[in-house]
């Protein structure tokens, strides 16, 4: 896909982000998205309400060194966050990292959001959503324990930060934008469930009835 084409996807999706509500008061959130299998684009810093595609940088996935000159100090202690996905797991497409509002509440209490809410399946989702244990940010303890979890759950699109927000990987920038939504949207509806006597479980076959279903009817969501 051309370079043009997928930095005006990660706009595309940051203002998603923005339209749903997935931003936290200062409009700050983190994304990037693959180029090849060397090079990712990634926002610079600061707000992302008005993104456009010039205000991406190329990052070298196997050539970081550390730092990004034109990148904010606060993003670059987040590069290795992003590139180290992208390392473990080839598939990933594109990363978003923000505090949706409704799974920040998760990350804070430390609980995993699960898997009770259909639609996520149709991302994939097959499994609770954890919480990998607070670390300063973008340090090795805490890249090194979201690295972990995405090398034991190959099917796992996202990761809960501790006392912080969230980290979503998905194909491409607009379908990781779709996915925070949808798993914001259920960490609310479990939320509010709470007060019907708690979301219950979806059927044990839910998984693979969802997927023959897509299947069926030639659905990528």
């Amino acid at each position: 896909m051309p370079e043009q084409l997928i930095r005006q996807q990660v706009v595309d999706a940051a203002r998603l982000l923005s339209e749903s509500g997935m931003l936290f008061r200062g409009e700050h959130a983190n994304l990037s998205a693959r180029l090849d299998a060397s090079h990712i684009v990634m926002t610079r810093g600061g707000s992302i309400a008005h993104l456009t595609p010039h205000d991406l940088t190329t990052v070298n996935i196997g050539g970081y060194t550390g730092s990004v000159s034109d990148m904010e100090p606060t993003m670059q202690e987040v590069i290795e966050m992003h590139t180290r996905v992208y390392q473990a797991r080839a598939s990933v497409g594109a990363i978003i990292h923000t505090h949706a509002p409704h799974m920040t509440v998760f990350a804070l209490a430390h609980q995993s959001i699960p898997l009770v809410y259909e639609p996520a399946l149709r991302f994939g989702v097959t499994e609770p959503i954890p919480v990998v244990p607070w670390a300063p940010r973008g340090s090795e303890a805490s890249v090194g324990a979201i690295v972990d979890v995405v090398k034991r759950h190959p099917g796992l699109p996202a990761v809960l930060m501790a006392n912080h927000g969230a980290l979503v990987f998905h194909d491409d920038p607009l379908s990781t934008a779709r996915l925070l939504a949808t798993l914001d949207e259920a960490a609310e509806l479990v939320i509010q469930a709470v007060a019907l006597g708690g979301a219950k479980a979806l059927p044990d076959a839910a998984v693979e009835a969802v997927k023959e279903r897509m299947t069926a009817f030639g659905s990528r969501r």
